[in-house]
């Protein structure tokens, strides 16, 4: 396993690094915020225009082909910009639907590819819980159709997408519960109410209410629970990616600052502390992006990751939000002001470390893999979890 990138992973982040540099700014990011959209559209049609979002897509749905890994890259510079952009949304449902789907749903690809479809996808609910087997939204069989109803918390990107992907129980016409099954639903579809939420980040998240929405049976993704896993698995995966970019971003600004701010003499930069402070900053993104590396490569050849991927969410949560304290403490005042851009980075990754699961549900599910499989544990090496821990 090599978790460092490859010479053309190096190209596409430095295309990409350039490109968002040049075409956001944080103006662009604040003019984001609270939008009915959350995001800017015409840096999303320029950014599909280059290919990236469809990068992992296969060539005949429209995309360009490349690996997971490549698409983590191209999240991390995503995270590193703050840009607004409907890319995790999107992606994380279409690379299920890839997998998954049937010819019907595969149709939605090339449009997902070309930016001309917007996609989101809805797991928690009032538990809270990240994982899909808490679904208690139900999608009740009548005839031919589906009626689902219930309510999903924490959705991003569900007023500019126009299909979700929604975690359900299928339940039969007799009753009988069928299990864990995505399904796709068109988002103005009548009996959706969309309750718009105020996150930390002023991104677009919402709760919405199914109540007796009918969609076709068809509607139905293929691959039952283990869709719904994929789903929740990429979507933890590639937040790590987002939470990196971030971190590392808001690491270079307070390093550049304290080179250049005075106190005594001499830059502050020089004082034992702030190095120590900045030695641990570089070891929290630097570990958090070799943890989340290896994740995706695990993905990428197909081998079990649920514990690499808590692994890495359960790390990145915690120290990356420690990075952006340290850079605002670096900062002095001026870094907890909401007009400094670093409160932009600072607001993102204290949102984006609550989504697609806790610190401590992660660290339960790499404790029950390491607690409840039986043989020994050998680190380094893929775990299969239990059906029942996951």
């Amino acid at each position: 396993m090599n978790v460092l990138i490859d010479q053309q992973d190096v190209e596409i982040r430095d295309a990409v690094r350039q490109f968002l540099s040049a075409e956001c700014p944080t103006s662009l990011a604040r003019s984001a915020e609270n939008t009915v959209q959350g995001h800017s559209v015409e840096l999303w049609k320029k950014f599909c225009e280059l290919g990236w979002a469809g990068i992992a897509l296969a060539t005949e749905s429209g995309g360009q082909g490349l690996s997971l890994t490549s698409m983590g890259v191209v999240m991390e510079e995503v995270g590193r910009h703050i840009a607004p952009l409907p890319f995790h949304s999107t992606i994380i449902p279409a690379l299920v639907l890839s997998r998954h789907g049937t010819a019907k749903q595969k149709a939605l690809l090339p449009g997902i590819a070309s930016g001309d479809t917007l996609l989101s996808f809805a797991v928690q609910e009032g538990s809270g819980e990240w994982w899909p087997d808490s679904a208690q939204t139900i999608a009740q069989r009548s005839g031919e159709a589906l009626v689902l109803n219930g309510r999903k918390h924490f959705v991003d990107g569900f007023a500019s997408s126009a299909t979700c992907m929604v975690v359900v129980r299928v339940i039969s016409e007799h009753g009988e519960d069928e299990g864990i099954s995505c399904v796709l639903v068109h988002t103005n579809a009548p009996g959706i109410r969309n309750e718009t939420l105020a996150p930390t980040a002023k991104d677009s998240q919402g709760v919405i209410d199914f109540l007796d929405v009918h969609v076709s049976a068809d509607a139905i993704v293929g691959g039952g629970i283990s869709a719904a896993r994929m789903l929740t698995d990429y979507a933890t995966a590639f937040s790590v990616s987002l939470l990196e970019g971030a971190a590392r971003r808001t690491m270079e600004m307070a390093v550049a600052y304290v080179k250049q701010r005075e106190a005594f003499g001499q830059a502050i930069g020089a004082f034992q502390v702030i190095q120590h402070m900045a030695a641990d900053m570089l070891n929290a993104v630097d570990g958090t992006q070799l943890l989340v590396h290896e994740a995706i490569w695990l993905l990428d050849h197909g081998f079990p990751a649920e514990v690499e991927i808590s692994q890495a969410k359960a790390f990145a949560n915690e120290k990356c939000l420690m990075v952006a304290r340290m850079a605002q403490q670096f900062h002095g005042g001026i870094g907890f002001i909401a007009e400094f851009d670093l409160n932009l980075w600072y607001r993102r990754i204290t949102s984006w470390a609550l989504r697609y699961g806790t610190t401590y549900e992660h660290r339960a599910r790499v404790a029950r893999a390491l607690l409840d499989t039986e043989g020994e544990v050998r680190l380094g090496m893929p775990q299969f979890l239990p059906e029942a821990a996951v």
